[in-house]
């Protein structure tokens, strides 16, 4: 009995040492195992491992791929155009023996802050180095900008036991108090290119309206031009047909001129005129007409074909409306078969 109780407090004891001198490490992370603060075991695979219990510790770290984003901050390029950069980078740790030298017991919150700081230094030196103003920047050049402060950072971080996998530009922009001078310059640009575009619209409309005018008078001048043309050789011919009609019978072309002139003077519908017989209106029409009448006038007198042919061709104009040039034409038919049957 005495024996039993006093060995199983011992057996208690051997269990729980045995099972804390045991430690598994995971495939995401790499550990440490100390002893009174000297590092005394690096295990970087993953699996079950041992321990001295009480005097040695683990100290575990994520052996994969982290992020960083660094504060933003301005530089200045060559131009001398401020400008707003926003980073990040990835990381992971390379060597846990330098890391846990060079942040002791921070750990990551430590390296963090150191890297950031060394990439913040590489973004102003590389932002800043001749030869690179705000507009390579802002080009597709940024990329090669971003390879050369991963490269240049690498040196530093290997210091810390990290290794810098990439870098990339998030954002760059101007400052706040720059933005509104940019803005109001941008503005004045397009609206003097919009003005430009407005005066050379209207330089052009104006060229093309001249030129529609010019024709347009040009057009009106040939047409009066030639109206005046044909209605001089219509009214020659028209004096020539009244002469030779007048030399053939002055009589009778002097009655018919004075009916004719009775007939446009007259309303048709409710006009009466009363004249004397010694009235200058009706002179020639009343010399003409003797106590015998009017003498009989032979048709040999005439040469009706001549009369005919001196008369111009009734034609119709192209530039009427088709609707009118229609009516037109259709009387001119209705007039035909009237004066072949006259004839």
């Amino acid at each position: 009995m005495r024996k039993s109780a006093f060995l199983l407090p011992i057996g208690v004891i051997a269990l729980v040492g045995v099972l804390s001198s045991i430690f598994i490490v995971d495939e995401r992370e790499k550990a440490l195992v100390l002893q009174f603060g000297q590092i005394k075991q690096v295990i970087e695979e993953p699996g079950l491992n041992f321990k001295i219990p009480v005097i040695q510790e683990v100290v575990r770290y994520d052996g994969r791929i982290l992020s960083l984003d660094t504060d933003t901050i301005e530089v200045t390029p060559s131009d001398d155009r401020r400008l707003v950069v926003d980073a990040f980078t990835r990381y992971r740790i390379a060597d846990v023996v330098q890391f846990r030298q060079a942040v002791g017991i921070g750990g990551t919150r430590v390296a963090e802050d150191r890297l950031s700081s060394v990439l913040n230094a590489q973004i102003r030196e590389v932002l800043g180095a001749d030869q690179v103003t705000s507009d390579t920047i802002l080009s597709p050049q940024r990329r090669d900008l971003a390879l050369r402060i991963r490269d240049q950072a690498r040196t530093s971080a290997a210091g810390l036991g990290l290794e810098i996998v990439d870098v990339r530009l998030k954002q760059t922009n101007l400052p706040e108090q720059n933005l509104a001078a940019t803005f109001a310059r941008m503005r004045a640009e397009r609206e003097r290119e919009a003005a430009d575009e407005i005066a050379r619209g209207n330089e052009a409309a104006q060229r093309v309206r001249a030129a529609a005018d010019r024709t347009v008078v040009e057009t009106v001048s040939n047409a009066r031009r030639e109206a005046s043309i044909t209605q001089g050789e219509a009214d020659a011919e028209r004096n020539q047909i009244y002469a030779e009609a007048y030399g053939s019978n002055p009589e009778f072309f002097g009655f018919y001129r004075s009916l004719a002139a009775m007939e446009r003077s007259l309303n048709k519908d409710n006009s009466t005129l009363v004249f004397s017989p010694e009235s200058q209106f009706l002179g020639q029409m009343f010399g003409a007409i003797r106590a015998e009448g009017l003498g009989r006038i032979e048709e040999q007198e005439f040469d009706m074909e001549r009369l005919r042919d001196m008369a111009p061709e009734a034609t119709i104009s192209p530039n009427l409306p088709e609707a009118e040039r229609e009516r037109l034409e259709e009387e001119l038919e209705n007039q035909a078969p009237a004066e072949d049957a006259t004839n």
